[in-house]
């Protein structure tokens, strides 16, 4: 049988994943099946080219790595234009489903904890969340124990003959990223000599700062919902995801900004 449009795509299957549990059903619980689907379909493609990324900064390939970026940086701007779907929804026309979801929350995401690993922010309580035994447990263990981003960028520096300090080149990749003076007076002479390197910090930097943005548009999106209620996965809401919209994934990459 020829492939098709339909079977290559599997559409049958896709299409029959959006099942309401509201009572009618509620119209604008189609929307959001489909909103939260899609951003895990692109959560989805964001590994895929982050765990790309790293392969291509350990093997000193520049323009691709460039290239990469790009199409990251892109799909976070869809990211944040998604939300802007959402917030057609108003507040009564979400509770008029959201007894619904029960237990259910974005916090629950794995896929969105494996992106916050792969970038670097890396906590054991988030792995510990999930039961031993699940998928999302054995992922998330794994993303915990293997090199991030940053850590690919380092041995990228490396790579290119620059003196990154060993305590940072050698360090735990299972720990949160830390600052570092010694690095940061390092990058401070990468940007002001070496303008193919610099590129690709920029790059990092605008994939730190896509990220926020990111966070910040959905902390307000919640905030606009469901105001300071707590989330259905009993979260603080809104006030939980405020705590997480200022914190840098590359932090030597801000911190060298007063110095230039």
């Amino acid at each position: 049988m020829p492939v098709t449009y339909s079977s290559y795509l599997r559409l049958d299957e896709l299409l029959a994943l959006q099942q309401p549990r509201s009572d009618g059903p509620e119209h604008d619980e189609m929307l959001f099946i489909v909103i939260h689907q899609v951003y895990e379909l692109w959560f989805k493609q964001l590994l895929h080219e982050l765990d790309h990324l790293k392969v291509l900064l350990e093997q000193d390939e520049t323009s691709r790595s460039q290239h990469t970026l790009k199409r990251i940086l892109t799909i976070l701007k869809v990211l944040v234009a998604q939300i802007d779907v959402l917030e057609t929804m108003t507040p009564l026309e979400f509770m008029s489903f959201r007894d619904r979801l029960e237990s259910g929350s974005g916090f629950q995401s794995f896929q969105f904890r494996e992106l916050e690993f792969v970038l670097g922010h890396k906590r054991r309580a988030a792995v510990d969340h999930y039961p031993v035994g699940q998928q999302a447990r054995d992922r998330l263990e794994r993303r915990y124990l293997e090199p991030s981003v940053w850590d690919s960028f380092l041995r990228y520096l490396a790579g290119r003959g620059y003196p990154v300090p060993r305590d940072v080149l050698e360090r735990d990749v299972a720990a949160p990223v830390e600052p570092s003076s010694p690095l940061q007076t390092l990058l401070v002479r990468i940007y002001r000599a070496d303008p193919t390197v610099t590129s690709v910090c920029e790059r990092l930097v605008d994939l730190d700062e896509g990220l926020q943005e990111w966070r910040y548009r959905h902390v307000k999106m919640v905030e606009r919902t469901i105001g300071r209620k707590r989330g259905t996965g009993g979260s603080a809401g809104a006030e939980y995801l405020m705590a997480t919209v200022s914190r840098p994934l590359f932090p030597d990459l801000w911190e060298i900004r007063t110095e230039l």
